[in-house]
């Protein structure tokens, strides 16, 4: 699964880049590594039994919100967080940084995260009566520190206030009242609140799935979990490493096995690198025989003999229980490592954090790669993947790929390569991307199928279109048969990419081409396609789509019905619109209500004044919302879809629950 030095016979590495420079520091990679420094000081005080050092070791021009916020975070407990703080006030030129929006903003997360309530609770007061300044907190923050603490009564208090607002809510605000409630056992009240969040118009993200599946596995109800996690991709949801970490555990809970090796299949057609919170499922799984199957993912989540712990007694030791990273789900810094205690010193891992790596790699120079090889890092896979997706300019990443791939002991494999091939890809760098596909195809390797699927569509955010085609036509046999549910998928995502492309006619004979191969398109693919030519004006087109989905005996739902109608009612085809509605109304169907007023609207202004009042007392009294049933959204989310989300999840408690 290796590719032995791929990027060496692809591209030299390119630094003609602009040197940029940082005073006092040459460039801003040597001031991580002098930040870093002073992280790590800092997080071996907070552990040893003199913290009265701290004081000495702060007193430091160096220290700035960065270095106390992540000092913070990286913490050993409550206590030691506090006493950094009362150390920070003592200090006078470090006193402003202990009243900084960003230090208190990590005091109450790692107040919430040590279950401090009460000194959460004090500090948002005292922030509130205007203490701190102009420093302030919002309504999210608020609700994700309480529901760290357990406080339900305090998130829907907040929740209560952020709802009075002028603005609608986000996803996360739903997801974390129904995450909490999960976690108190109220099963019906989380229902409730998924339900409450179609019905207000929120849609559904990532994390309401995993909240969703946690909580049926959690209850005993590992089956309807699985229904759940297999509709996401229909949904065009990402399905997230924690969702596979849940259902692992679930199956390897009861002890079914085959259901784990299919989880791991998927997980490498989705090209999900593993988290080490996996592991001991995994290894669980190991133990019972299936070794061949476990092994390719086991190997990557047991530390790396080569990362060295840093003490304060001033030697270096192995430490083969740490962990140089954390959950990369999670998307958490990589500082804390294990930390071991003892009267005469403490050893832990050396602080490391991606994101700050990947934003100090940003300005590729000489010098930079100078610095780079000084600091003699343990380039493993994890962290090669985790700098590359944070670094945000395509050249930066080319650079550092090319550069890593000549690094002792580190050789180049599926995850990383598949992360350069999607940002290049975004950014519309096709050469590169053929040029790493060729090299993938020479070796052998396999990509998983997600990739082939992001690249296309990828291309039609950097417009695209004959890039998104090639990798459709000549290079998808990468990730080995496809099923006809994936290649389903796969169309698509073609299909979509040529509308952003404004290549419509391609999109039509993709179209036809896919019906012919005998894979049905899904119906938001089809609403997909009706709303983009109907915002064309091309009706015509929108009534031949039509015609296909009653051929391919497709049963139009609600949202579809709705696409239509507001497209002929802007085009001022009200007759047409007229007649869906019909169609509607024969399928026991109503519009929402500003789909109505659209077509009451047109009617009036045809002149079909009876066909108006029909509709007028046809749907009289209906919500300003579509019902559960009705929802949906272009390209990704069918009614069916959610539908059956929500049956499958409000039944699972129905009867436990007595209703």
């Amino acid at each position: 699964m290796n590719i032995t030095r791929l990027s060496r016979a692809i591209i030299p590495i390119n630094h003609q880049v602009r040197y940029f420079v940082r005073d006092p520091f040459p460039n801003k990679f040597t001031h991580y590594l002098r930040r870093a420094e002073l992280i790590n000081s800092i997080r071996l005080v907070l552990r040893s039994n003199n913290p009265n050092s701290l004081q000495t070791i702060i007193n430091t021009r160096l220290l700035d919100t960065f270095v106390v916020t992540q000092a913070l975070r990286s913490a050993p407990n409550a206590d030691a967080v506090l006493s950094f703080v009362d150390s920070l006030k003592k200090v006078d030129n470090t006193a402003h940084l202990s009243r900084h929006q960003s230090t208190l903003h990590a005091l109450a997360t790692v107040l919430a995260k040590w279950q401090r309530g009460l000194e959460l609770k004090a500090l948002i007061g005292e922030i509130n009566e205007g203490k701190y300044g102009n420093v302030r907190f919002s309504f999210m923050n608020l609700m994700q520190w309480y529901a760290a603490t357990g406080d339900l009564e305090a998130v829907l208090d907040v929740w209560k206030q952020y709802r009075n607002g002028d603005k609608r809510v986000c996803t996360e605000s739903y997801n974390i009242v129904m995450g909490l409630y999960a976690q108190k056992g109220r099963d019906c009240e989380a229902v409730r609140v998924f339900y409450r969040m179609i019905h207000e118009g929120a849609i559904p993200n990532s994390r309401t799935y995993t909240v969703m599946i946690e909580h049926l596995v959690n209850s005993g109800k590992l089956d309807p979990a699985i229904e759940i996690f297999s509709v996401l991709p229909l949904m065009r949801i990402k399905r997230t490493l924690k969702q596979y970490l849940v259902l692992v555990e679930g199956f390897v809970g009861l002890e079914r096995f085959d259901g784990v090796r299919t989880l791991l299949d998927e997980m490498r057609a989705d090209g999900k690198f593993p988290g080490r919170a996996m592991r001991k499922a995994l290894q669980c799984l190991q133990e019972a025989g299936f070794v061949e199957e476990t092994e390719e993912f086991l190997k990557e989540m047991f530390p790396d003999e080569r990362i060295k712990s840093i003490s304060n007694s001033g030697d270096i030791s192995f430490d083969k229980d740490g962990d140089e990273d954390g959950d990369e789900d999670e998307d958490e810094d990589e500082n804390h490592g294990c930390a071991f205690a003892d009267i005469q010193e403490v050893r832990l891992k050396p602080w490391l954090d991606p994101r700050a790596l990947a934003k100090a790699l940003n300005k590729w120079s000489p010098d930079v790669v100078s610095a780079l090889e000084d600091a003699k890092f343990v380039w493993t896979t994890r962290l090669v993947w985790k700098v590359l997706r944070n670094i945000n300019s395509p050249e930066t990443a080319w650079d550092f790929f090319c550069w890593v791939a000549y690094q002792p002991g580190f050789t180049h494999c599926v995850y990383t390569v598949q992360r350069m091939m999607t940002l290049l890809a975004k950014h519309g760098k096709v050469e590169l991307v053929d040029q790493l596909i060729n090299k993938i195809r020479s070796e052998g390797m396999r990509l998983p199928f997600s990739t082939i699927r992001l690249i296309i569509d990828f291309c039609g955010i950097s417009k695209n279109a004959d890039a998104a085609l090639k990798v459709f036509r000549e290079d998808r046999a990468l990730c080995g048969p496809i099923t006809k549910y994936n290649l389903m998928l796969l169309y698509s995502s073609l299909i979509r990419t040529l509308t952003k492309c404004k290549r419509d006619s391609d999109a039509i004979d993709v179209l036809e081409e896919m019906i012919l191969c005998g894979i049905c398109p899904d119906i938001q693919t089809f609403s997909g396609l009706m709303y983009h030519f109907a915002s064309q004006g091309d009706i015509k087109t929108v009534q031949k789509l039509l015609t296909i989905v009653r051929q391919s005996d497709v049963e139009p739902d609600a949202y579809m019905y709705k696409v239509l109608i507001q497209a002929y009612c802007k085009c001022d085809r009200a007759a047409l619109a007229w007649r869906i509605f019909e169609d509607m109304k024969n399928s026991n169907l109503i519009p929402d209500a500003a789909t109505k007023d659209l077509l009451v609207k047109s009617l009036w202004k045809e002149g079909k004044l009876k066909e108006a009042a029909t509709v007028e007392e046809s749907c009289d009294g209906i919500n300003s919302v579509l019902p559960l049933k009705q929802h949906g959204h272009k390209w990704t989310v069918s009614s069916a879809d959610l539908a059956k989300i929500y049956n499958l999840y409000s039944n699972s408690f129905k009867l436990s629950n007595g209703h």
